[in-house]
């Protein structure tokens, strides 16, 4: 063999050692790329009594619900269910399970059972409308919150979620009437509502950016310099390009005058990046 291919060839079988000693060292420290199958979530309450009433199994799912464990207390409504087929408001209960776990179709399902044995369920309709509202379509959640407004017109709550509905749609006029319906009947139902519930299924920045400038322009309409102030702050924060309509809005007149409302927009908060 010539000289020169012969260095070549020793020349090839280092390229292939360092090659071969690279591939190993790189599969050694990076992690599998593969799906981990997670453990089934574990049932931690005792079976539903055999023995027990209707009653006494419906309100031991209601004290599972509220520790979040939420097969079990699906299996103590269910266990309710069969000594007591009928019972709209088992059903219901069974849907909010089944809602706060993302099981839309299952949810839907008992919504429609409970409104089956008591047409007039203002809270399941309203509940159908979640489901809508959850997978972002708004038309659909707004037809069940109207529905639900219609058979309890007393309800802040269904308001609130009527003006969330819109805010998806981006009519944010009627957004904020629904939400000014809310806060007539309860003055507090913004406070209650998850403001984090309401932002996440905001599209963009500039969206959530304008809920919390109406929300701070309904809390100056009802005499809250407080709440207006905080709301108002968090528009700025997330930069609310229309943020110097707060000098022409005539909700923010009493606002203007206090020399909070002059400190914060002098200071003008920078913009908190996404």
């Amino acid at each position: 063999m010539r000289p020169q291919s012969l260095f070549y060839l020793q020349v090839f079988c280092v390229l292939t050692l360092v090659l071969s000693f690279t591939s190993t060292m790189q599969a050694q420290s990076s992690p599998p790329e593969l799906v981990q199958i997670s453990p089934p979530t574990i049932r931690h309450a005792p079976p539903p009594s055999a023995t027990a009433t209707s009653e006494e199994l419906e309100k031991r799912g209601d004290e599972l619900r509220i520790e979040k464990d939420y097969l079990d207390a699906l299996d103590y409504y269910r266990a309710a269910l069969a000594k007591n087929r009928n019972d709209a408001k088992i059903y219901n209960k069974a849907g909010i399970v089944e809602l706060m776990m993302q099981r839309y179709r299952e949810a839907g399902k008992d919504f429609e059972r409970a409104i089956h044995y008591d047409h007039d369920f203002a809270d399941a309709v309203n509940n159908l409308g979640v489901i809508d509202y959850e997978q972002k379509k708004y038309g659909k959640a707004l037809k069940q919150y109207s529905k639900a407004i219609r058979l309890q017109p007393d309800s802040a709550s269904f308001y609130s979620n009527q003006g969330a509905a819109y805010f998806g749609k981006k009519e944010f006029e009627k957004a904020s009437e629904a939400y000014t319906k809310a806060m007539q009947l309860d003055p507090n139902i913004l406070e209650r509502t998850s403001h984090n519930g309401i932002s996440a299924q905001l599209p963009s920045p500039e969206d959530r950016a304008r809920y919390d400038y109406i929300i701070a322009r309904l809390w100056a309409k009802q005499g809250d310099r407080d709440r207006s102030l905080l709301y108002l702050r968090r528009a700025l924060e997330e930069g609310y390009k229309g943020i110097d309509d707060v000098y022409k809005d005539p909700e923010f007149a009493g606002l203007r005058t206090d020399s909070r409302f002059t400190q914060l927009m002098a200071a003008r908060p920078p913009a908190i990046p996404e």
